[in-house]
């Protein structure tokens, strides 16, 4: 039986308060809120610690290191989205349904994943607010073929 310290107790509440999936280094950072001077290989160690007590899900995207979500999340099924500006990873509670009419005829479809990716609301609010700023600063495409002689 795996004791429980205080890093490992301060890496499962980083988790299962941030309600999306986490990289080890934003878990690191969540969970040095609590316990000072935690390092990388404490949260590896920590994680690998979780994920075989089941407390712990592995989150694998596509190209991207794993993230880790609550067993809690992980237990209903959903799919992510993942912001391409600031990488952080969230969860999709909605699902395109049945998708056995996609596959080839004579298939048979036993699970799906589906990511999606774009801008999260904060990166998308920052591009916002920018863009006007932006557009004051940036010539005209056609202020020469307006301009007098």
């Amino acid at each position: 039986m795996e004791r429980t310290t205080r890093q490992k107790t301060a890496i499962q509440a980083a988790i299962e308060s941030a309600q999306r999936p986490l990289s080890a280094q934003e878990i690191l950072e969540q969970a040095s809120l609590q316990v000072a001077q935690l390092g990388i290989a404490t949260v590896y160690r920590n994680l690998k610690s979780l994920v075989q007590e089941e407390k712990v899900h592995v989150v694998t995207l596509p190209g991207e290191n794993p993230r880790y979500e609550s067993n809690a999340a992980a237990n209903h099924h959903h799919h992510h989205f993942q912001c391409t500006t600031c990488q952080r990873v969230f969860d999709v509670h909605d699902c395109p349904g049945d998708l056995k009419r996609m596959a080839p005829q004579g298939f048979v479809v036993e699970r799906h994943e589906l990511t999606l990716y774009g801008r999260c609301a904060d990166c998308n609010a920052s591009a916002a607010a920018a863009a006007p700023a932006a557009a004051a600063t940036a010539p005209h495409a056609c202020s020469s073929q307006h301009d007098v002689a």
